[in-house]
């Protein structure tokens, strides 16, 4: 009797064993499930998240990006990423993206979607912040991007023409200085659209090329003198030390137009832009549509920004000696 009560023993251990085994795997199963089905948890996405430097507009567009993700109530964790403006480091990123098998890659800024492009052509990758994605060669054209990548990007058509049409009208004197790091596709491809812009009016640019943010106060000094104001792009060398071209400029009294809106609020004088939140928001979305509803990035057209107004800084234009113009009261919004 006792002999067998212990082999009835044995046979219910071993059962109850099967079944908290076969438990615990259809647990582990339903967590990397599509969700269909009684039970299932929903599935979390890992996105790598690439970014070549730190400056206010990246990041407000990687805000942005998150933001949409959660707003359409997706699953993610989130591996970020800085280079810290280092090539090198900026393609071990998205290498090593790849190597941790990531859902999809995030690349804030052009450099980051030149590297991530070179790591993978199978993950999909959503670019923003990249003023020129058919001269990066991130995409075959904007409205069919073909391959594995699509993205917004930060070049308004109508904010350089406009920013060079504000200076022909109200700089006194022809000479802009544009200081950017010639290595960066998106700032030549701006400068070129600069040069275009001036064309039948007087301005010339007067440049000064840096590889690195610490070149850019030396460089920004070597145009005092030479130039009537200065233009900064969206060039992320430059603005991640835009507070070095903003001393020179209040320092010696130099009109400083900028590329966008967050580096007005810095201490620039003034930008036809648009707020970075927008377009990296705009991505997000784009990603969501890629992730949840099965869309390929070929099939996603590139995207402008939607919303372009000038912003002028009240306190800039008086550390700079402006005399802020009644005509700019109708075309523009301030801010102190």
């Amino acid at each position: 009797m006792g002999k067998r009560i212990r082999r009835f023993a044995i046979v219910c251990a071993a059962g109850l064993f099967l079944l908290g085994g076969c438990g615990r795997a259809k647990e582990t199963g339903s967590g990397q499930g599509n969700g269909e089905g009684g039970g299932q948890k929903e599935k979390t996405y890992k996105i790598g998240v690439t970014q070549i430097v730190e400056h206010p507009s990246l990041d407000a567009a990687r805000k942005g990006f998150q933001q949409a993700l959660k707003d359409k109530g997706l699953s993610v964790t989130y591996d970020v990423q800085i280079a810290q403006g280092d090539q090198s480091t900026n393609q071990t990123i998205a290498n090593n993206f790849v190597s941790d098998g990531v859902d999809l890659i995030f690349a804030n800024s052009t450099p980051s979607a030149q590297a991530a492009l070179n790591a993978t052509k199978d993950i999909p990758i959503v670019f923003t912040s990249v003023s020129d994605p058919v001269g990066a060669q991130l995409v075959q054209s904007m409205e069919q991007p073909g391959g594995n990548v699509t993205g917004t990007t930060d070049t308004h058509p109508d904010a350089i023409p406009k920013t060079v049409q504000f200076i022909d009208k109200y700089v006194q004197g022809h000479r802009v200085g544009m200081v950017y790091n010639a290595g960066e596709q998106n700032s030549v491809a701006q400068v070129e659209q600069v040069k275009k812009a001036m064309e039948g009016t007087d301005l010339q640019i007067v440049p000064a090329s840096v590889s690195t943010s610490a070149e850019v106060k030396q460089a920004a000094e070597s145009l005092v003198g030479k130039v009537d104001c200065f233009y900064i792009i969206t060039d992320n060398t430059v603005v991640s030390a835009l507070e070095s071209v903003i001393q020179v400029a209040n320092e010696h009294d130099i009109p400083l137009f900028v590329g966008e809106l967050d580096s007005v609020k810095r201490g620039g004088f003034a930008a036809y832009g648009f707020d970075y939140y927008d377009i990296g928001y705009e991505a997000g979305e784009m990603a969501a549509q890629i992730l949840q509803d099965g869309k390929k990035p070929s099939e996603l057209p590139v995207q402008y920004p939607k919303k372009l107004k000038l912003v002028i800084n009240k306190k800039a234009a008086q550390e700079m000696g402006i005399k802020l113009n009644p005509e700019w009261d109708s075309i523009a919004e301030y801010i102190e």
